[in-house]
């Protein structure tokens, strides 16, 4: 007996929250919404110089943290 697994995720709102952005997605993101580096690593409770690496590509962004920062521009 075989079964078929059904996609439970949830649909996305014009972003993939399951995905790593590249440093180009963290910095336009950022600057779409109209914020400094500081604001936009406050709003996701990182430093500044992590916000740093992620645009500058030196660390990957976590994806969790990718989607609570659309979330947060998006309200």
């Amino acid at each position: 007996m075989t079964t078929t697994a059904k996609n439970s995720n949830p649909p996305t709102r014009g972003f993939s929250p399951f995905t790593i952005p590249n440093p180009g997605q963290v910095r336009e993101r950022r600057k779409l919404a109209g914020l400094t580096q500081t604001q936009a690593a406050t709003l996701v409770c990182a430093k500044l110089r992590t916000w740093q690496d992620w645009e500058a590509g030196n660390v990957k962004m976590h994806p969790g943290l990718w989607e609570l920062f659309n979330l947060k521009i998006s309200q």
